[in-house]
């Protein structure tokens, strides 16, 4: 990825690799921070981030366990995870951020905006896990979670991920694809999927429960519109409560990516892009 790359020290002493772009000269926009989605490490968002950083401050960095950052010892629960995040925001200093995140990211930025409230402008979410649908919590899902988890890891060990990925990420530009073929193929990077994917019930079930109040925060979710392999019903269901989250929010946003299924920030980056600048000053 290009930009300055940092590393950003957590209260427990872990280190999280950035890499941040600059932004335009003289611009007062709003520092954008990229969250990635389950098992996902910065250069993902390679096409997103490039667009963006005409318009504004960027940073994109890996999760503990994923690519450049720091192996964590500890369950990596969903809260963990904002707190690292909050960790890289008060690091970067910014005195505003956009937190945009896709898939997993979404709860991810939603828990640490709600804990620093005074420093984000905005939230994008794309695609985005969300407790108010009901089908993440069946066993079925579960259950093809665990086989997919099972599926990477002995391709993995094979020597074989790094080419049943391709086809995913060929849009990227050639850098960022070969971060992701690189860092995102290896056993090491399947277990740090493993550690976060431990926990999704029971991280949805409590945010469930107990949902981040995020005020008159602005938040705009990206849906996509096709199934993606997800099936019909699921996508009915998931965009429902993406929908229902949206109107949660006084200055709430709800956009169907027509053209996409699950990963909008690769088939749509444009659209993605645009909402995010629709947050900007």
């Amino acid at each position: 990825m290009r930009g300055l790359p940092g590393r950003a020290v957590t209260r427990d002493g872990r280190g999280l690799y950035y890499v941040r772009g600059p932004g335009p000269a003289g611009g007062g926009a709003p520092t954008v921070v990229f969250e990635a989605g389950l098992g996902s490490t910065r250069s993902g968002w390679a096409l997103v981030e490039r667009a963006v950083a005409r318009r504004a401050p960027t940073v994109v960095y890996d999760r503990a366990n994923l690519g450049r950052s720091d192996r964590d010892s500890q369950p990596r629960h969903l809260g963990r995870l904002a707190d690292d995040l909050v960790d890289l925001l008060v690091h970067l200093g910014a005195e505003r951020y956009v937190l945009v995140g896709t898939s997993w990211g979404g709860p991810v930025i939603r828990i640490a905006a709600a804990a620093v409230p005074g420093l984000v402008h905005g939230l994008v979410l794309v695609d985005p896990s969300d407790e108010g649908y009901d089908g993440h919590f069946s066993p079925t899902v579960r259950r093809a979670e665990r086989v997919s988890l099972a599926v990477m890891r002995l391709l993995a060990r094979a020597g074989l991920l790094r080419t049943a990925m391709k086809p995913l990420v060929r849009a990227l530009p050639p850098d960022a694809r070969a971060d992701v073929l690189a860092e995102e193929s290896t056993p090491a990077a399947v277990e740090g999927r493993a550690a976060e994917l431990g926990s999704v019930a029971e991280d949805l079930g409590a945010l469930r429960d107990d949902p981040p109040e995020l005020g008159d925060i602005p938040v705009t979710i990206i849906s996509g519109a096709r199934n993606g392999g997800m099936g019909a019903r699921v996508r009915r269901g998931l965009n429902a409560a993406h929908a229902r989250r949206a109107g949660l929010s006084p200055y709430g946003r709800h956009v169907l990516a027509r053209r996409s299924g699950h990963l909008v920030v690769l088939t749509e980056p444009n659209l993605v892009t645009e909402e995010i600048e629709r947050l900007l000053p």
